[in-house]
């Protein structure tokens, strides 16, 4: 199979046919900095009401994309990867190049199984199943549930005093159950952490770049140069990990990348880096940003907090609910394959397609009062976060023992734990990315 790298194409200016939909401005889809401030659910709301297929041109790369935001329309292109493409183009809004980023990671960024097509995905998908089935999760829950006993007697002390969430729970979690999962050493785990904050920023960092209005100075100097050797070791590690698990195999998730094939050929380095890269990223990206952004709606919504904390047999439903409003993936795109239409819109073969999913998560045609947090709510199950159909997210179970666990044992020894209203966000419009959330713990 021929690296995906070096096949994708950007798309097409467009639109090729006229638009059924008024042509509102939905500009801020594409600012950084709007997300900054955490996702635009009033822009969602106007597009999703009055032009849920818009066209949106997209000012860097010249070709512009339709932004969905209905639940039903975002289903129909997920459910459907035959006319809308994994593989044409990748999952990201621009189609990266080598030469506006690192070179390595813009590669590997591409040349992953999320951003395939059958048959090469399902090939790799089987490869990682056997470590995400209800039998062997089971048998790590118990590993997980230490673990957050551990952080939080480790934050005990700081009761009453404001502390980062992020740095001391929300981080460390996702991060030992990855590694659990991935068979990493211990004493190599918190090299996770700093490249975690690295790739957080690559897409700010990039697009400065391309639009040249990085300012030089000594401190971002000397960032850019951390930047590129964090990136150099993340990837050197993981190559060097992953063959080692093919010449001694062990029980882990490394050995089943390790030895998985693609066209009955063991997976070359390019895209033993593109495996990589996912699972470090996916792995530990989401759950940390729902486990920050569900201490922010407890407080936001108390008496919801408070039923939780005195009916934590609701604790499952809870974490859909919490994983359906944070919806820490903010979209994934698709490329059409032929014509196709979408919601009375007609899309032109070779055309970029957007899916909200912050926007199809909080559609009132399928969740009842949908920007209100309801850890009863009947379909919270429903939500597609995670996405669906072939290229549904495999670590959405451990996601949803990760989180359930997680907020049964601080409501359980802080059930008046709050957000203090300090909070951070990377300007990224691709993941929901809380760099920083100040809590307080009750004593």
């Amino acid at each position: 199979m021929q690296l995906i790298s070096q096949t994708a194409v950007e798309g097409r200016v467009g639109p090729t046919f006229a638009r059924s939909c008024p042509q509102l401005n939905a500009s801020g889809l594409t600012d950084l900095h709007v997300f900054a401030k955490g996702q635009p659910y009033d822009l969602y709301r106007e597009l999703r009401e009055k032009a849920p297929v818009v066209w949106v041109d997209e000012p860097l790369s010249g070709a512009g994309f339709w932004a969905l935001t209905r639940y039903d329309d975002v289903m129909k292109v997920n459910g459907d990867p035959q006319t809308f493409s994994s593989q044409r183009g990748g999952i990201l809004m621009v189609t990266p190049r080598p030469e506006q980023g690192h070179p390595l990671l813009t590669r590997a960024s591409l040349d992953a199984m999320i951003n395939m097509d059958a048959p090469w995905h399902l090939e790799l998908r089987r490869e990682h199943m056997a470590f995400f089935t209800p039998k062997y999760l089971e048998a790590i829950k118990g590993r997980i549930a230490d673990k957050i006993t551990q952080l939080l007697d480790a934050m005990a002390p700081h009761a009453g005093e404001e502390i980062d969430m992020v740095e001391h729970f929300s981080s460390r979690l996702p991060l030992f159950t990855l590694c659990e999962l991935l068979g990493v050493p211990e004493a190599d785990r918190e090299k996770f952490l700093e490249w975690m904050h690295y790739l957080e920023r690559a897409q700010d960092l990039a697009l400065q770049q391309r639009i040249g209005t990085l300012q030089m100075s000594p401190d971002l100097i000397a960032f850019i140069q951390n930047f590129n050797s964090n990136v150099e070791e993340m990837f050197a590690y993981g190559r060097d990990l992953l063959h080692k698990r093919r010449a001694d195999p062990k029980e882990d998730l490394l050995t089943a990348i390790a030895h998985a094939k693609l066209d009955d050929e063991l997976l070359r380095d390019e895209y033993l880096d593109g495996s990589w890269l996912l699972i470090v990223f996916a792995g530990n990206d989401t759950t940390r940003n729902t486990l920050s952004g569900t201490m922010k709606l407890l407080t936001e919504f108390p008496d919801e907090r408070a039923k939780l904390a005195a009916r934590p047999e609701l604790g499952a439903n809870a974490a859909n609910e919490f994983i359906r409003m944070v919806s820490p993936v903010i979209y994934m795109r698709r490329t059409a394959t032929c014509d196709a239409e979408i919601g009375g819109q007609t899309i032109a073969e070779g055309e970029k397609v957007i899916m909200y999913y912050g926007a199809a998560n909080r559609d009132p045609a399928v969740f009842e009062y949908p920007d209100t947090l309801n850890v009863e709510r009947a379909n919270a199950d429903k939500h597609i976060a995670f996405g669906y159909g072939p290229h549904v997210c495999i670590g959405k179970r451990v996601a949803q023992i990760q989180l359930q666990e997680a907020y049964r044992q601080i409501l359980a020894r802080f059930p008046n734990a709050t957000w203090t209203g300090d909070i951070d966000i990377a300007p990224n419009n691709f993941v929901h990315a809380i760099s920083r959330l100040g809590v307080r713990l009750d004593g």
